[in-house]
């Protein structure tokens, strides 16, 4: 607390600034804040401090708020810093949804590769500038990752290299040829049946913990078969059986002899996405390695075997 005794300098900010709440200070606050009054609290050397007693309006539900008001360039800094300082320093962050009651089971096939393929369907959920991308930035390159928990050699970086150059130009680049066109569209990105379930109150499946990962196309918004890649891995539970239900309702796209290999390459991001996971353990990486040298097999020249 501020003392003549120690400090007997004026506040450098006008008092009539926490007479009143400024409308700036109102637009700030949630829309359902019914305001009571402002009155002086607390102390600073460099500002004018306040409460601002007020209420939920649809509740009656006491909301007060702390306030404090600098003036002039150096001013702004002081606030400005401390808001960041402030929103910084727990360094925590959310994703706060309805609470839902889930069961230990994965979602039917009898239902859910139908709904999922829907979803693929829905205009909705179209790109809308007709572009891949995300506006978020993501997080995760998975060859970075997996190559930080095992270290990069040469042989893995030559395959990481002719995935790059060779195998993704002769598998996605037909997508587009002879007149075809692909339209990036929304997916979950990790529909492994970890992140599927039932609701137990409805019957209904529930997908969930949407991660947009991507070592292709690079963001949430993709081409909607690739959503099936965890289905191609034989570790997880939902497997061939949804993708045979899936292109009942999505059919598979042309060249329609690429399907398999197709499906195979998506799943490569699982593989190193596992492998990540378990430093010291190379099993994953073996697989990992495995998935990437049955294209390169197939497609030794890359596109040039397509064109």
């Amino acid at each position: 607390m501020p003392t003549t005794h120690f400090w007997d300098k004026e506040i450098p900010v006008d008092l009539k600034l926490i007479q009143y709440i400024d409308q700036s200070v109102r637009s700030k606050c949630p829309p359902n804040t019914q305001f009571h009054s402002i009155t002086p609290s607390g102390s600073s050397y460099w500002a004018r401090t306040a409460k601002i007693s007020a209420s939920d309006s649809t509740n009656n539900l006491s909301t007060p708020f702390f306030l404090k008001v600098h003036q002039g360039p150096q001013g702004k800094d002081m606030a400005s810093c401390e808001y960041h300082a402030m929103t910084l320093l727990h360094n925590a962050h959310f994703f706060l949804c309805c609470f839902t009651n889930l069961s230990n089971k994965i979602p039917s096939v009898a239902n859910f590769p139908a709904l999922i393929a829907n979803f693929h369907k829905n205009n909705k959920n179209k790109s809308p500038t007709g572009e891949f991308g995300f506006p978020i930035t993501m997080p995760n390159k998975i060859f970075d990752a997996e190559e930080k928990t095992h270290s990069p050699d040469e042989k893995f970086q030559k395959l990481r290299q002719n995935i790059t150059t060779k195998v993704i130009p002769r598998l996605l680049r037909p997508l587009e040829t002879e007149g075809r066109v692909l339209k990036p569209t929304l997916v979950h990105s990790d529909l492994w049946d970890g992140n599927a379930s039932v609701d137990v109150d409805t019957g209904k499946p529930v997908i969930f913990d949407a991660t947009p990962l991507c070592i292709v196309l690079g963001q949430l918004i993709r081409v909607s078969t690739d959503e099936l890649g965890p289905w191609w891995c034989p570790r997880y539970k939902m497997t061939d059986e949804y993708i045979e239900e899936y292109i009942k309702h999505f059919p598979k796209s042309e060249p329609v002899e690429d399907f398999e290999d197709r499906g195979a390459f998506y799943n490569l991001r699982f593989d190193l996405h596992a492998s990540s996971l378990y430093l010291g353990n190379l099993k994953h990486r073996q697989i990992a390695i495995n998935t990437m040298k049955r294209p390169l097999d197939k497609y030794p020249l890359g596109y040039e075997w397509y064109a």
